[in-house]
């Protein structure tokens, strides 16, 4: 990170920041050109290790899938608190935001257990709810997939004067 000055390294407002943002842009790369999806998202912790888990749905089928059959790469950003700011003159103008950054791999879930957990996740992420039941048949119609992220930053921008306040 070049801006260590903005890099945030408390564990409790990275996961702040990857449990409230509204959704993500999931990143992939499709035969050497970048390919990036806006979705919604759950997320969780893996009991073993601890690295983050990334559950996404979609269509079952579609360029998004073909790419991550040919290339399981990939990485995420998620943002929140974004909002410009004005300055004196053109290049003092900016944006203030806190944001996540995690590369890793995705997969397509097939089991269908694990298919109704991603979507509970999915759920109570996007919004805090967990009495949603879902059954084989519902997931027959969305494809779920997994990301394991193995690397992860987070960095803010406060507004411009505020850093040492």
């Amino acid at each position: 990170m070049r801006r260590r000055e903005r890099e945030i390294t408390d564990i409790s407002e990275i996961e702040d920041i990857l449990n409230n943002s509204v959704y993500l842009h999931l990143g992939l790369v499709d035969d050497g050109m970048p390919y990036v999806v806006p979705m919604n998202y759950g997320i969780t912790k893996d009991e073993v290790d601890g690295h983050y888990i990334i559950y996404l749905h979609g269509a079952n089928e579609g360029r998004k899938l073909d790419v991550i059959r040919k290339n399981p790469n990939c990485c995420v950003t998620m943002e929140r608190n974004v909002a410009p700011f004005e300055g004196r003159m053109a290049c003092q103008y900016g944006t203030v935001y806190e944001c996540a950054m995690g590369f890793g791999t995705i997969g397509i879930i097939e089991d269908p257990a694990e298919k109704i957990h991603a979507m509970k996740v999915l759920m109570h992420t996007q919004t805090g709810r967990d009495d949603f039941e879902f059954d084989e048949r519902m997931l027959s119609i969305v494809t779920v997939m997994r990301i394991d992220v193995k690397e992860l930053t987070a960095k803010r921008r406060p507004l411009p004067g505020s850093e040492h306040k």
